[in-house]
């Protein structure tokens, strides 16, 4: 019986070590300021995204993403419109980051990532802003959009976690991302949940002004699998760790379903979770382009559904797809 005991407690410190956040340890060893530190010597000369536009944000020049060097928030709030695993019952704590790098021509957040809406916040106050949410009793926070911010995140983190935070990290980003700043945040996100947004150099210039995307995007999904893996769940079913990637079936195949599947399949794992998303709307410009200017459409995403089955992927989610106008 003690021997039994013992083992059940040697099994709960065990699951505690693997469950709880890794920034912990990087905060304890000073790991953590030095991160936040090599971040913004990144944005001096800025690369923190592959357009290494090397402009000296720290003096007010601005880049394609049009972002001043003070994280610029457009609004945080407790979500329960992710994946299940993200929002659970108790909601993801999100906030939403102005700008982006990308600027996708039929972005449905336009107003926040083209139109730069929203305030600038300290690290101080970006710090309370995730302390109220683990406040809120949410299971995790989501940063979308975060990466032309990360130095002043980083900072906002290194005090909150003095503070008391203890909330597993969300990194929901585009996809696009260096190598360079995905191993500022190895050991720091335990949840990394990217867009893999086209399989064609051509469209993705079309679209998003990046035809290195595909290239970029399968580098840095390689990288975010290699930190943390496949998804892990805790007993009710939320987030613990792992990786989770999204992919919008856009009209006329644009987004290039069957390369980005079999991508996944055959150079990630097919144990990943893959989120197959049909909201596709006709938004901002794209409404005036002949292809963009219509939703898709349900054998557009049966097709989908075919490419998703034949590259052996078999664990995530998929949307019913509903009729959908612009006024929807």
């Amino acid at each position: 019986m003690i021997n039994i005991r013992r083992k059940t407690r040697k099994k709960a410190e065990n699951w505690a070590q693997e469950t709880a956040p890794s920034y912990i340890r990087l905060y304890r060893s000073g790991e953590l300021t030095a991160r936040a530190w090599r971040a913004q010597q990144i944005m001096e000369n800025c690369r923190l995204c592959p357009r290494a536009c090397g402009v000296h944000r720290l003096s007010g020049e601005l880049g394609f993403c049009r972002s001043e060097a003070q994280p610029r928030v457009y609004k945080y709030k407790v979500h329960f419109g992710e994946e299940p695993p993200i929002s659970g019952k108790r909601g993801s704590g999100i906030i939403f980051f102005s700008c982006c790098t990308l600027r996708c021509t039929y972005c449905q957040n336009a107003p926040m990532s083209h139109q730069g809406r929203g305030y600038s916040v300290s690290p101080e106050r970006l710090a309370k802003i995730m302390l109220a949410l683990q406040h809120s009793g949410c299971h995790n926070l989501n940063l979308v959009t975060p990466s032309h911010f990360l130095p002043g995140i980083l900072q906002a983190l290194n005090l909150a976690v003095g503070e008391g935070f203890v909330l597993p990290i969300v990194y929901n980003t585009s996809g696009y991302e260096t190598l360079e700043v995905l191993n500022l945040l190895d050991g720091i996100v335990d949840i990394y949940l990217p867009d893999m947004k086209y399989g064609n150099a051509d469209v993705a210039r079309r679209y998003s002004s990046a035809p290195d995307y595909p290239r970029v995007n399968r580098a840095a999904v390689r990288e975010m699998y290699r930190q943390v893996a496949d998804l892990l769940v805790d007993d009710s079913g939320v987030a613990i760790r792992g990786l989770l990637i999204r992919h919008l079936v856009l009209p006329n195949g644009l987004a290039g379903t069957g390369k980005v599947m079999r991508f996944i399949g055959q150079e990630i794992s097919r144990r990943v979770h893959v989120s197959l998303m049909s909201q596709y709307i006709p938004l901002w410009s794209a409404r005036e382009d002949p292809l963009l200017s219509r939703p898709i459409s349900q054998t557009e995403y049966g097709q989908a559904l075919d490419e998703l089955e034949k590259a052996g992927l078999v664990r995530g989610w998929i949307q019913e797809l509903a009729e959908k106008s612009l006024d929807s």
